[in-house]
């Protein structure tokens, strides 16, 4: 859990970065943002498993996609909340941007170089 805890981490930093206030919420993995009158929408997906003594994982963090292609998922099977990216909020990063946050921010949580 503590894993987890350190990616919704590493995501919330840059977000930050970018003007957006990330949020974890009980119960829920990833990041979710509010977007007034009660409304909150998943902003970052993150993903672990362990099988047979070997680890996958995985983010995803909504920058400018198409959010029509997520029409049909409801995040953490929440119907009442949807899906959302950092353009749909107005913030209009670079891909490069983000990668350059995403690598500064991972050291900082992680505590490796920013180059490896």
């Amino acid at each position: 859990r503590r894993f987890v805890c350190d990616l919704e981490s590493w995501l919330i930093r840059v977000l930050g970065r970018f003007g957006v206030t990330g949020l974890r919420r009980p119960g829920r993995v990833g990041i979710w943002v509010e977007r007034g009158g009660g409304r909150e929408d998943k902003i970052a997906a993150i993903g672990v498993r362990v099988r047979q003594w070997v680890s996958f994982h995985g983010v995803a963090l909504n920058v400018s996609p198409d959010l029509g292609h997520f029409s049909g998922i409801v995040p953490c099977g929440i119907a009442e909340h949807g899906v959302t990216s950092l353009w749909d909020l107005g913030h209009t990063p670079t891909m490069a941007e983000v990668d350059m946050a995403l690598r500064a921010e991972f050291a900082e949580i992680f505590g490796l170089s920013p180059s490896s």
